[in-house]
């Protein structure tokens, strides 16, 4: 019987043709929200293969994982991440000096980093030179470790909006980019960006239907998208299997993109009434990225951090997204987990079930958010979101029990992908 004690990404593909046996002490079953005492969790390859009642003897070939004093869940899911960018008070001053290939090997060790904290898997929201879309397939060829993604390529925006690369440059530096940049002005540019996506191989698109909080310009919340161009991208979105998120602050812009058929709103700060029955009638997906909202707050309050543009946004907007995400809650509308890590911290994305509970969720409902919710918006809920036969075994662990205190979730100290463990202490 092989014990697994020390555990190297070069070691463990050695034992991957051979069965893992995983003793569970407290396995949470997150469709039904129970706790599910002694388990035993068979993995092949990369496929849970088998779940049953009771501590199942190892064969003597076998791989043997003893979690019976942990409490085990699915590997968790980030929709909105950041892995190229990292926020600091040089993070404007960077655009000017740092290369794509210094910005691709940060995010390596960003994508390490959200891995080792149990988020198996990421919906990268941003890109640019497919940096995400490399490592992507990077971290699928094994070549390094991090989560799975699923990468939207460059941002579709529209000229001087969020995610306009050259807002606010010294006009001798400025340009005018085009559809293939991600910048659009009607819907025949709408089209043609959303194929040039497809060209370079991303997973999905993401919009930004209002100004931003990070970008430099005045305006964070006002709707920069006609509705005919936002229904241009989603029909196009749909003719390459794309689904589509949607960077929106402001009420206007919200409305806009869910009658637009978006499938999910990113952060939805100042969202009404009217956009609540929308996202409800349409059953779009609220992600909250609540902890970017306190981090961002929380960070503006400190002089030279962020450029003074982007501070009355900060202190505006931050602080709104935790009521938000109560009233949605309370609303009925289908939330799954974002962090938009990047805008905060890379591997502290554990905060944000926090803040989800604080809101008025249940540590359970908070778990399922990035479990079988988020599974779910990504199409994925028939391979992850669960501990289950036939399931890809993604697994993690802490020591504490979260729906007693969430908090726990902070301290991962078990982590499998695919079948493959990374991290053991």
């Amino acid at each position: 019987m092989k014990v697994i004690v020390v555990l190297a990404f070069s070691i463990i593909s050695v034992f991957l043709n051979a069965k893992t046996v995983v003793h569970v002490g407290n396995l949470f079953d997150v469709k039904s929200g129970n706790l599910l005492p002694e388990m035993s969790v068979f993995v092949e390859n990369e496929f849970i293969t088998e779940v049953v009642e009771g501590y199942v003897p190892p064969d003597p070939e076998d791989i043997y994982i003893d979690l019976t004093g942990y409490y085990a869940f699915p590997g968790l899911i980030d929709m909105h991440v950041h892995l190229t960018s990292q926020s600091s008070n040089r993070a404007y001053l960077e655009n000017f000096t740092l290369n794509a290939a210094d910005y691709a090997i940060r995010a390596t060790k960003n994508a390490e980093k959200t891995l080792l904290a149990g988020f198996t898997t990421v919906r990268n929201l941003g890109d640019f030179d497919s940096i995400t879309i490399s490592l992507r397939n990077a971290i699928n060829d094994k070549i390094t470790r991090g989560p799975r993604i699923y990468s939207s390529g460059k941002t579709i925006a529209t000229t001087g909006g969020h995610a306009d690369p050259t807002n606010s440059l010294n006009l001798k530096l400025t340009s005018d980019p085009g559809p293939a940049e991600g910048i659009i002005n009607n819907a025949d540019d709408a089209y043609k960006a959303v194929r040039h996506r497809y060209k370079e191989d991303a997973d999905l698109i993401k919009i930004t239907a209002t100004g931003g909080v990070l970008s430099n310009a005045k305006d964070g919340q006002g709707p920069q998208m006609t509705i005919k161009e936002i229904e241009a991208i989603v029909d196009a979105a749909k003719d390459y299997g794309f689904k589509v998120a949607a960077h929106a602050h402001g009420t206007e812009g919200i409305k806009r993109a869910v009658l637009a058929g978006v499938d999910s709103i990113e952060h939805g700060t100042i969202m009404d009434g009217e956009g609540l029955a929308l996202m409800k009638k349409y059953g779009t997906y609220y992600i909250p990225t609540i902890s970017a909202g306190m981090f961002v707050a929380a960070k503006a309050k400190e002089p030279g951090y962020y450029p003074q543009i982007i501070v009355p946004k900060a202190l505006e907007i931050g602080p709104r997204l935790l009521n938000t995400f109560t009233t949605a809650y309370k609303f009925g509308i289908k939330i799954a987990f974002g962090t938009d890590s990047g805008v905060s911290y890379h591997g502290e994305n554990a905060k944000e079930f926090l803040y989800m509970v604080k809101g008025g969720m249940s540590e359970m409902e908070a778990i399922r958010s990035a479990t079988v919710v988020a599974s779910e918006l990504l199409g994925i809920d028939d391979k992850l979101g669960t501990i289950e036969s036939g399931k890809i075994a993604d697994i993690i662990a802490v020591n504490g029990n979260p729906v007693k205190d969430i908090t726990s979730l902070q301290s991962v100290v078990f982590v499998m992908k695919e079948g493959v463990i990374y991290k053991s202490e």
